[in-house]
């Protein structure tokens, strides 16, 4: 199965991006995190079966209602099971 690792810029911190993210992951039956970033963008690595990452690409994209996303950087890898669940970094 294939990584997926995100950064989304924009308007993305301080408005339920990285819950929103969460929840969308955790829906997907997806593994790894989402946290905020120092300069202001969020991240998030994924592992999981690629029509489910693809579905949170797509979603992260669009962001919540309160997020305004200006570009989504997308790296795709290999997967490390290196996660047993999708959780929020603080």
């Amino acid at each position: 199965m294939p990584k997926l690792r995100l950064i989304i810029r924009g308007r993305v911190q301080g408005v339920g991006f990285r819950f929103f993210a969460s929840r969308v992951a955790n829906s997907l039956g997806l593994k790894g995190f989402v946290r905020n970033l120092g300069n202001g963008s969020v991240e998030i690595v994924a592992e999981g079966p690629k029509e489910m990452l693809e579905k949170l690409l797509s979603r992260a994209r669009d962001g919540p209602s309160t997020a305004e996303v200006e570009s989504a950087e997308v790296e795709w890898g290999k997967e490390t099971k290196e996660f047993t669940a999708f959780g929020v970094k603080f």
